[in-house]
């Protein structure tokens, strides 16, 4: 009940909740029930968006969550020991680059709060000589002015002048917090996340000389180019292998550049993608020179995000402290550090697949495919019906891709590492015909949405990742 009444305090989503658990809504509802029997109290009241805890849930929320990490790490020994577990700890290493804390500046607060009318005339008088505390303070006082509810989202210029902001580490912790915590209250519009984007873009570009990003889609192109840009931000939680990365060493080997960038959260498996990258002989990158030497010589690079912007990086571990994945995390999965042609997103949240496609419309990005995803990077698995959003020259063209085989059974883990495993399905020393078929569909993907990668559709596609598969070279 403990672990249960820990997922609902979090979720708020008796499905969702269920989901995490690996149990049935039915039982957990009627585990529910036990609990508010044992506790005398309702626990959590329904609302328009979910389970609201009582007053009496929200007292207990700190001891619920600290008797629940006790029980998990009571079982760990148990669970880390299952041959069934896809990640070893060879994998789930912190990450090897130091990352400087969060850059902030600290505001002189004012006594006293005015009323509506008093901060809508402040409001009026901010302009772009006023103080970086003035004008994030203003963008955060449109989005809901005095708390009244009468609020608007940001424009794009707006949202870029309060990230641009907060990434020059001139906003006040305070500041930062009421930002992303109203923006999550309601939720961030296309508008935003595209000006979000446009100030990471700048501050990429800013930290290598030009050398590396554009600042704006106008501007010349910068000295290292890519042709694929493939994000993987994804959870530390998550330890399904990460079978796109040979896939996108198949998309490589065809000649075509790809640049990885990305994380795994800023705990202890932060670096787990570094260690990923250099097993498989992929560079992991650090600077312009080496990401340019890599494109050029290898046609693959991994970039970290603790390397690319650590302030980034800080922002989206803010989620340690919060417990809900803020802007940043939405906005940075549209960034190309080295331009590219296109980019491949996976999108979990249904809502946000259009909400990518259309703040990167926003951008003037001509070529952007989202794939529906169980997790926040393009992995393809061809035995499954798939939704992808994507812009043509500029224009939306969505496509329903049907399951194109029966799911082959799991293969047997035989003894050995994880880490051991995953390399083998690469060199053929591990046959496992299902992480074949998600890697060979994954790379089939991404040559589809590379514009004038094959000559024809999906098929032809999966046609050429065959054949890349059948001939790739084992480093």
């Amino acid at each position: 009940m403990i672990v249960a009444l820990d997922a609902l305090l979090s979720m708020r989503n008796v499905t969702l909740a269920a989901r995490q658990l690996d149990m049935q809504p039915p039982a957990l509802s009627r585990l529910l029930g036990q609990m508010r029997e044992e506790f005398g109290d309702p626990l959590f009241v329904r609302s328009g968006s979910g389970l609201v805890p009582t007053p009496f849930a929200e007292a207990l929320r700190p001891k619920v969550q600290a008797l629940a990490a006790a029980i998990d790490d009571l079982f760990q020994p148990t669970i880390a020991s299952r041959r069934a577990e896809p990640f070893d700890p060879g994998w789930n290493v912190p990450s090897a680059i130091p990352v400087p804390p969060l850059a902030t500046r600290p505001a002189n607060l004012l006594d006293g709060q005015p009323s509506a009318a008093e901060v809508a005339a402040n409001l009026d008088r901010v302009g772009e000589s006023s103080s970086p505390h003035d004008r994030l303070a203003r963008n955060i006082g449109v989005l809901g002015i005095a708390g009244g509810g009468h609020g608007r989202p940001l424009t794009m210029e707006e949202a870029e002048e309060a990230m641009s902001i907060v990434l020059a580490g001139e906003a006040d912790p305070i500041q930062t917090g009421a930002l992303f915590g109203m923006m999550r209250v309601r939720g961030a519009t296309a508008p935003e996340l595209a000006g979000f984007v446009r100030a990471m873009q700048g501050h990429v570009a800013a930290r290598f000389d030009g050398r590396l990003g554009l600042s704006q889609p106008n501007d010349p192109p910068p000295a290292v180019q890519a042709d694929l840009d493939w994000p993987c931000f994804t959870s530390p939680n998550y330890h399904n292998p990460p079978w796109f990365f040979h896939a996108a060493r198949l998309v490589a080997q065809a000649g075509h550049r790809v640049l990885l960038h990305g994380n795994t959260g800023s705990g202890a498996a932060g670096g787990r993608y570094e260690v990923v990258s250099a097993a498989l002989g992929i560079p992991v990158c650090s600077t312009a020179d080496q990401i340019g030497a890599a494109l050029e010589t290898q046609r693959i690079a991994y970039v970290p995000l603790t390397a690319l912007a650590p302030q980034i990086h800080r922002l989206i571990a803010l989620h340690r402290l919060t417990q809900f994945r803020n802007a940043a995390l939405e906005a940075v999965h549209l960034l190309r550090p080295a331009g590219g042609r296109t980019s491949l997103l996976g999108v979990t949240k249904p809502s946000h697949r259009e909400l990518h496609r259309d703040a990167a419309r926003l951008l003037g990005l001509p070529n952007i495919t989202v794939l529906g995803s169980v997790r926040d990077v393009a992995q393809y698995t061809p035995f499954r019906p798939a939704t992808i959003h994507r812009l043509i020259d500029g224009e939306p063209n969505d496509l329903a891709l049907p399951s194109r085989m029966a799911e082959p059974p799991a293969t047997p883990r035989p003894r050995g590492t994880s880490l051991e495993y995953w390399q083998g399905v690469w060199t053929g020393a591990m046959p496992d015909v299902r992480a074949e078929r998600i890697i060979v569909g994954t790379a089939a993907f991404a040559l589809f949405s590379l514009p004038g990668a094959v000559n024809g559709g999906f098929d032809a596609a999966m046609a050429e990742a065959e054949a890349l598969w059948k001939h790739r070279r084992s480093r």
